[in-house]
């Protein structure tokens, strides 16, 4: 599963250039299909709806899980394949030494216990954009999802607990050298499962946009 994961970390990068000779929309497109269009073009996609945090519940999100049954679970996975030296490997899937960077607050770390796997686009936003509607099945499979890269991100704990469960209009990395990186991803992993986002999180992701590449992104579509 790591190697795969970064295998495809790397085919999604070298891909997007390719894509600049036939780019695809995702008005005729089904779950399973690859999309890759321009990062303004997909936030234009996004339905836009008041959104409703009721019935939420964290439990509704079954994680972290060991999907391929090798001792670790989503969360040392991700920690695992995003370490920037890689570290010791124990029992039960212990982890010792190694070191990590965590982007949103442009900071080094020595020690996994230091560090947070943060849903990108949280598991309450989730909800409220849509996944209240989802089986437990759909929800397990975001909670723990492996196979975009943007969906789970390994960062320091504090920038995590800051962030919550904000969207972009309340919450933006404190490293701003990685703000226009972090919306072109919420665009991306909303994009994947066909969330929606509400009228104060539409704004604050145009009005960031405008100060940032507008890069092509490439999604397979979850839902």
């Amino acid at each position: 599963m790591r190697l795969a994961r970064t295998l495809r970390a790397a085919a999604v990068a070298l891909s997007v250039p390719a894509a600049l000779l036939a780019p695809t929309t995702t008005a005729h497109a089904a779950p399973g299909d690859t999309v890759t269009l321009p990062v303004q073009d997909a936030l234009h996609t996004l339905p836009i709806q008041e959104e409703s945090r009721a019935g939420y519940e964290r439990s509704k999100f079954r994680h972290w899980i060991d999907a391929d049954r090798d001792s670790c679970n989503t969360r040392m996975e991700v920690l695992i394949v995003e370490a920037v030296n890689a570290p010791g490997q124990g029992a039960n899937c212990v982890l010792t030494g190694g070191s990590w960077y965590s982007p949103y607050d442009d900071a080094s770390f020595d020690s996994a216990r230091k560090l947070d796997v943060d849903h990108l686009v949280p598991l309450a936003e989730a909800w409220d954009s849509g996944a209240s509607g989802w089986s437990a099945k759909e929800r397990e499979a975001y909670a723990n999802d492996l196979d975009d890269v943007r969906a789970l991100i390994a960062v320091s704990a504090s920038s995590n607990r800051s962030k919550s469960d904000q969207d972009p209009s309340s919450w933006l990395p404190p490293f701003e050298g990685y703000r226009c990186q972090y919306v072109t991803d919420w665009v991306a992993d909303k994009t994947r499962y066909q969330l929606a986002i509400d009228p104060a999180e539409e704004a604050a992701l145009s009005e960031a946009l405008t100060r940032c590449p507008d890069v092509l992104i490439e999604v397979t579509l979850a839902r």
